[in-house]
């Protein structure tokens, strides 16, 4: 997909401050220091639309970006940070949570993980949350250029056991130096925004 225009539209912490649009919304997810914000302006091919940080946990609101004026990314707060307060925490996780499930216009979940580590209790549980509140997700593992081409099928091969009990090849890999995956995710976010189109699959009454 070409990206003519990326622009920033706000930031919000509640659902009344989310911006008032009925464009198709990709929602981007993923514990802290995962390689969230570099994903985004990977995928967007821009250095510095989404601001990186080298210190977990900065993001505290959901932010959202109108791409080709046509439909939305939105970044979540990162989770499971252990030095954030537990009271932060928890407002961050009913933020979320309220977004995914009140979000009318959400059509699917990027739910990044980083292929180098061991499936966390973390994103299993989010996983499970998704899958119970019929969320749909793609998963997306990030950092690919950190790891050998050996070690990457021996992750790929473990972490689609972890997430989806082997069945298939469900977890895309992803390179934010590389662009690695990028025309692959793209092709997925694509067709799921033509389905939507077409009016095959509705937004969420």
């Amino acid at each position: 997909m070409k990206i003519i225009s990326a622009e920033f539209l706000t930031g919000a912490v509640s659902c009344r401050q989310y911006p008032d649009s009925e464009c198709p919304e990709l929602a981007f997810v993923g514990r802290s220091n995962v390689g969230k914000s570099s994903l985004i302006n990977s995928l967007l091919n821009r250095k510095k639309l989404v601001k990186t940080s080298q210190t977990p946990g900065k993001t505290q609101e959901i932010n959202f970006f109108k791409i080709n004026n046509d439909f939305i990314f939105a970044d979540l707060p990162g989770y499971g940070f252990a030095k954030v307060p537990q009271s932060v925490q928890k407002r961050w996780k009913k933020m979320i949570e309220d977004y995914l499930l009140r979000r009318k216009t959400l059509l699917a979940v990027i739910f990044i993980i980083d292929l180098r580590r061991n499936a966390s209790p973390l994103d299993l549980s989010l996983q499970r949350w998704l899958e119970a509140c019929g969320v749909e997700y793609l998963l997306v593992g990030t950092k690919v250029d950190k790891l050998s081409q050996s070690e990457i099928s021996k992750q790929l091969s473990k972490l689609n056991v972890a997430y989806f009990h082997g069945s298939g090849d469900k977890l895309l890999a992803y390179s934010s130096k590389s662009s690695r995956g990028r025309k692959e995710l793209w092709s997925k976010i694509a067709a799921r925004i033509e389905v939507h189109r077409n009016k095959k699959i509705p937004l969420r009454d």
